[in-house]
């Protein structure tokens, strides 16, 4: 996790000092650090931690422990357009998800978590898909981390994934002038 954690604060030009984090532990499993970044309007939450263990099939019998796809979060807003009390353990729960539901994280997976993503949101889901974060390369025989973005969606956006497709929301965004790291904005008009 250092490895991966340096190669974090090269990417983002920060140090330990320049970075706040919180801890989100799930009985059975080493705990999840929430990174938070802040560079210039934008605030940047990465988690760490969900990458310690590769990613796999939930009905294989023996999993394993170097191979397989390693997978990390990072979710980008808008700094100071509100309150995003509770994301830090949201984003817990969407990186404990291979863990603890054989989720295999990849892009354009939608994810649900059923609640707020923050308190007051209206976003209920989170969308994946590339990140701007390079790979972190580990020691062979380990795949590499990849980081995979976060976006935020309503239930009726999340509605929308699963029956056009990712690729038809984000074009819907594009098309309205949605800003997706705007914490307050609205749904798409579908």
């Amino acid at each position: 996790m250092e490895q991966v954690r340096g190669e974090i604060f090269e990417h983002y030009g920060v140090d330990a000092a320049g970075v706040d984090s919180a801890s989100v532990t799930f009985l059975g499993l080493a705990p999840i650090e929430i990174l938070r970044i802040v560079r210039g309007d934008l605030v940047h939450y990465l988690t760490l931690g969900a990458s310690r263990q590769p990613m796999g099939d939930p009905s294989e019998l023996l999993a394993d422990p170097e191979r397989g796809p390693r997978g990390e979060l990072v979710l980008t807003l808008r700094f100071g357009a509100g309150s995003t009390t509770g994301l830090a353990k949201s984003l817990g729960v969407l990186a404990a998800a291979p863990a603890v539901e054989g989720v295999v994280l990849q892009p354009d997976a939608l994810l649900d978590v059923s609640e707020s993503l923050w308190h007051g949101a209206p976003f209920t889901a989170v969308l994946l898909g590339p990140s701007e974060l390079p790979e972190v390369v580990l020691p062979e025989p380990a795949d590499p981390v990849r980081y995979f973005a976060v976006t935020p969606v309503t239930a009726t956006e999340a509605a929308w994934v699963r029956v056009r497709g990712a690729d038809a929301l984000r074009e819907a965004w594009s098309e309205a002038g949605i800003d997706v790291h705007d914490p307050a904005r609205g749904a798409a008009s579908l």
